[in-house]
């Protein structure tokens, strides 16, 4: 639970990265980047910060992406069915397909919690599978089109500020706060940790390692949901080929703010850092006009390099907790 040391070295690269790009790049110290970026990183970071939860505890959720996608495009069908076949007015029908949205990504989460634990399938397969089953459950409720039964005032939850600030950005900070209340100062949190670490020590010390393992599943998916509504908010439909690819940055932050894929150690707040760092390079990157296949080769290299110091950090524990 305590911060390592290449938390506070990726901070200071990032504030050095900031500092270049702003000499660098024109606009990039601008209020309307600095903003634009903060939108860019919110969705991606609210599941993020689940994901964090979800690799402490010894865990990995491959189905976050398509999970968004799905929840956008589901939210979308309830909607049209509630408008169009029920006769509902929009300001009960969207509320109530979002709570739909919120509960199915809570049941999936918890179906595949049970699944890992019930039958002791690894949790990368069975979410290998939830990816490709919600991607497919998103192609066929929108049959390959976008859905669009949204009303105008349904764009400012995903595209809307609120006191300057864009609405998503005001999400990922309460996410954050609560998530860092939970892993810092409850029970349950210090369960994750040490599930994560060693799951047979829990296991015998009387804490729920299934429970446990289950719900941090299920949180993530809950929020993958949450996202998938602001981007399906923020575009103005359920649309199936959104978040493509996002499972894969979500795990990169995640690892780049120092969280090890081992489980056991890890932090929100270097999550946090691992967010904002992403954000700042793609910005900056997109800034500067390079490449877009270059922009995947730089993060690349960021995630191997973020892998490289994790295990050189476990390395030197273990060296030392063996000299003791």
């Amino acid at each position: 639970m305590s911060r390592r040391p290449h938390h506070f070295i990726l901070e200071l690269v990032l504030v050095v990265l900031c500092i270049t790009l702003a000499v660098l790049a024109p606009g990039f110290f601008s209020a309307e980047n600095a903003l634009n970026v903060l939108r860019n990183i919110s969705m991606q970071g609210i599941i993020a910060l689940g994901m964090t939860m979800v690799i402490v505890a010894g865990e990995i959720d491959l189905s976050v992406g398509s999970a968004v996608a799905f929840a956008g495009c589901w939210t979308a069908y309830l909607t049209g069915t509630f408008t169009g076949t029920l006769g509902w007015p929009p300001a009960v029908a969207v509320p109530v397909a979002i709570g739909l949205a919120a509960i199915t990504g809570f049941l999936l989460g918890s179906l595949t919690g049970f699944i890992r634990m019930r039958f002791r399938v690894p949790s990368f397969i069975t979410t290998l599978a939830l990816m490709t089953g919600l991607s497919g459950a998103a192609e066929l409720i929108t049959n390959g089109f976008p859905l669009t039964p949204f009303p105008e005032w349904y764009n400012a939850l995903g595209g809307g500020y609120l006191a300057g600030v864009p609405v998503p950005a005001l999400v990922l900070l309460c996410v954050f706060l609560a998530s860092s209340f939970v892993m810092n100062h409850t029970v349950f949190g210090r369960s994750v940790y040490a599930v994560g670490g060693n799951e047979e020590a829990a296991r015998l010390s009387g804490i729920p390692v299934g429970r446990t393992k289950t719900t941090v599943l299920a949180v993530t998916a809950t929020l993958a949901a949450v996202a998938g509504v602001l981007q399906s908010s923020e575009i103005m439909s359920g649309t199936a080929t959104t978040a493509k690819g996002w499972e894969l940055d979500i795990i990169a932050a995640v690892i780049i703010g120092g969280t090890s894929l081992s489980g056991g150690s890890g932090s929100v707040r270097g999550t946090m850092v691992g967010v904002m760092f992403l954000g700042v390079i793609i910005n900056g990157m997109t800034l500067l006009n390079v490449n877009e296949y270059w922009q995947h080769v730089v993060r690349g290299i960021l995630i191997l390099t973020a892998v490289l110091l994790n295990r050189a950090h476990v390395t030197q524990e273990a060296f030392r907790e063996a000299a003791a």
